[in-house]
C-alpha cells in the first residue's frame, strides 16, 4: 500500500492498509519525518503540563505499524491493534486527542496526578458561545480509587454540524480548557492547528 493516497478523509484502518514489515522498513525514515512536521501543527499545549495530541488516521496508521515492528506479533497481533487505535481516528463529526501531563521528575509527577483524580471529567472545547464536554476512552479507569489520575488520557470532542462550520471559520475563536480545581488552564487553538485538525472533520 502507498501512503501518498489522500489520507484525510479516513476514518477506519482496515487489513489492507497494514503492509508487510519489510515493505514499511524500506518507507519508515521518509514517513517518520512526515509525520513529525504533522504532527507539530497538531500539538497545543494548555497549562504547564498538559499537551493535547490531536489524532487522525495517519498517527494511528504509524502507531500500529510501529506496535507491529517492536512485538512481532503476526495476524493475531494486527486484529487487537486496529482494535485498539481504530476508536482514536476521527469519525468526521469529532475530533480526537491523546492528552498527556508531561512532568519530568517522577516525584513531582506522582504529587501532581495524586491531585487530578477525575481531570478527564472536566476537558472541554470552546467554539464561540458553545462548550463541548470530552468524554473520555473507557478501555481503563484512568482515575484510580486512590485519587491519583493518569498521566495519559484519550479524548472526543462531538461536533454539530453547525460546530464544524464555526469551528472552520477564522473569526470564531476556538479555545481548549481543563476546567479541574487543581488544573485550571485555558489555550487558544491558533490558525495552524484549526486548519490541520479541519481536515479531521466531514
Amino acid at each position: 500500500m502507498s501512503m501518498t493516497i489522500d489520507t484525510a478523509m479516513k476514518h477506519e484502518i482496515t487489513r489492507d492498509d497494514i503492509l508487510p514489515l519489510a515493505e514499511y522498513e524500506a518507507i519508515r525514515s521518509e514517513k517518520r519525518g512526515e509525520l513529525i512536521a504533522q504532527k507539530r501543527s497538531r500539538r497545543v499545549a494548555v497549562g504547564p503540563y498538559a499537551t493535547f495530541y490531536f489524532e487522525n488516521y495517519d498517527t494511528m496508521w504509524w502507531q500500529i505499524h510501529e506496535m507491529l515492528r517492536i512485538e512481532k506479533g503476526g495476524e493475531e497481533q494486527i486484529a487487537d491493534e486496529l482494535a485498539a487505535y481504530n476508536p482514536l481516528i476521527p469519525n468526521g463529526r469529532d475530533l480526537v486527542a491523546t492528552v498527556m501531563f508531561e512532568i519530568e521528575d517522577p516525584e513531582r509527577r506522582n504529587v501532581i496526578l495524586r491531585g487530578l483524580g477525575g481531570v478527564e471529567d472536566c476537558i472541554e472545547m470552546r467554539i464561540g458561545d458553545d462548550v463541548i464536554a470530552a468524554w473520555s476512552e473507557q478501555d481503563v479507569e484512568r482515575t484510580k480509587e486512590d485519587g491519583k489520575t493518569s498521566s495519559i488520557h484519550f479524548v472526543h470532542f462531538d461536533l454539530t454540524g453547525e460546530q464544524v462550520t464555526a469551528f472552520r471559520d477564522p473569526s470564531v475563536t476556538v479555545i481548549l480548557g481543563i476546567s479541574h480545581e487543581n488544573y485550571g488552564h485555558m489555550a487558544v487553538l491558533p490558525p495552524v492547528t484549526r486548519d490541520s485538525l479541519g481536515h479531521d472533520l466531514d
